[in-house]
């Protein structure tokens, strides 16, 4: 029932979509809820698309559950891996992964303008509005720095081009599925975080993941909340410096990440402590700190960034459609077994005993669940749903969500972890259809 909610959702959010932009025009995207156009094809990663699906459903499961844990982290990335590079590979290798970061918008169109770093950082926010001289392309302007700076240092180093930009985000982004894992078996157990490795392998999310700096952004976002995840478990310092660290670069790769805040409070109030925090509040003070001594201000550029915002689609794009068509979009990146999984979090929230007997004593259920390791990872796929909601509800992600919201979507697949043993192969099918059906009748934006 909860995957049928979902499609019925994703089948409003089409039909109402189609309507507005036919009539008015106002929704900026070809094919409503996504920035994709309507283009059914085939290419040179059919085969292997559709391969590792079949293999991962046949096999993911029982490798899960039975390969060593050392052995089961690398064998997930290069899974996921091969998955994202198949499906980019559907619209061949120059629109699918070389060209995607080389468009108008994107941030390889500006890496000449960085020969000089800091005079660049300096003078950064002169050039975020539209009206201003030499102004940034849309996502170079929507960003902070750091997420351009990510692509002049691989320039720097010899690695220039869309075709690197788009490996690296790629080979990048696959390992938060990792990070999921090593999240959830340091706040659950080894046996839950098992279970979801399949899912986070064939999640439709790879679709966008190949290829837009969003799903290295995820990487980075996700490996802060493990590394905490980690701190909070087992007393490490490092991990806990770590964690800060990752957070700050995190909050300079993208505006909205801030909001992974509360994905990292769920993440204590799952382990019980607070011990983390100072050591975590040292580690995200460092890349504030050396990107303000550079000379470049956040919260001006945040608040140019509002006007920018509005100066373009987003002052058109209609608030009431994609408040609730942004959530539509999201069951595309995690896909119904997630939608079917999410059913589950909030009786594992109040345990299971309680969702059974139908009582809802909130304190008391939600402190006792959190001793059951399906309940504490309820707590940490909430904290990603509460910031996906703080996203949503503010008017700054109108449409192209499915690429913004991947950092978030990650952490709502963990949830899959809470279906039945018996439908694994089952939603294991329905993930890995719908991602094929979006790459093979869509060619999306990013």
């Amino acid at each position: 029932m909860a995957a049928a909610a979902a499609v019925a959702l994703v089948a409003a959010a089409v039909v109402v979509g189609r309507y507005i932009q036919d009539h008015y025009g106002t929704l900026h995207v070809n094919w409503a809820p996504l920035y994709a156009h309507w283009d059914p094809h085939v290419g040179p990663g059919t085969p292997a698309a559709i391969s590792v699906a079949v293999l991962v459903i046949a096999y993911g499961p029982l490798v899960a559950e039975r390969l060593r844990w050392r052995l089961l982290l690398p064998a997930v990335w290069a899974a996921s891996a091969a998955w994202t590079f198949s499906l980019a590979l559907i619209d061949g290798w120059q629109r699918g992964i070389a060209g995607r970061l080389t468009t108008s918008y994107e941030y390889l169109r500006v890496i000449d303008r960085f020969d000089d770093v800091g005079a660049t950082l300096r003078d950064f926010t002169h050039h975020i509005l539209l009206q201003s001289p030499d102004h940034w392309p849309a996502h170079v302007a929507g960003h902070p720095p750091a997420a351009t700076l990510t692509f002049v240092g691989l320039d720097r180093i010899g690695l220039g081009g869309g075709a690197w930009a788009g490996v690296w985000c790629i080979t990048v982004g696959c390992t938060a599925a990792l990070a999921v894992l090593v999240a959830v078996r340091a706040l659950a157990d080894e046996r839950t975080a098992r279970r979801a490795a399949p899912f986070l392998v064939l999640a439709p999310a790879a679709v966008w993941v190949g290829t837009s700096a969003d799903g290295y952004f995820a990487a980075v976002a996700a490996w802060s909340v493990a590394l905490l995840a980690v701190a909070a478990t087992r007393g490490s310092r490092w991990a806990a410096l770590g964690s800060g660290l990752l957070f700050g670069l995190t909050c300079y790769l993208s505006y909205g990440l801030t909001l992974m805040v509360l994905v990292g409070a769920a993440v204590l109030l799952a382990a019980r402590t607070v011990r983390p925090l100072p050591l975590v509040v040292v580690g995200a003070a460092v890349v504030p700190i050396a990107f303000t001594l550079v000379g470049f201000n956040w919260w001006e550029a945040y608040r140019l960034l509002t006007v920018r915002y509005y100066q373009g689609a987003g002052g058109i794009r209609p608030y009431w459609y994609w408040v609730w068509a942004n959530p539509a979009c999201t069951v595309l990146i995690v896909g119904l077994a997630t939608a079917a999984g999410l059913r589950r979090v909030p009786g594992r929230l109040l345990g299971a005993r309680g969702e059974q007997e139908g009582r809802l004593r909130l304190p008391g259920r939600v402190l006792r669940a959190r001793a059951e390791p399906e309940g504490r990872l309820a707590l940490v796929v909430t904290g990603a749903a509460l910031a996906l909601l703080a996203a949503d509800l503010s008017g700054m992600s109108k449409a192209e969500t499915e690429r913004i919201w991947l950092p978030f979507g990650v952490w709502l697949i963990a949830a899959t972890a809470l279906l039945p043993e018996r439908w694994r192969r089952g939603w294991l099918t329905a993930q890995a259809v719908l991602a094929l059906l979006v790459n093979h009748l869509l060619v999306t934006g990013w």
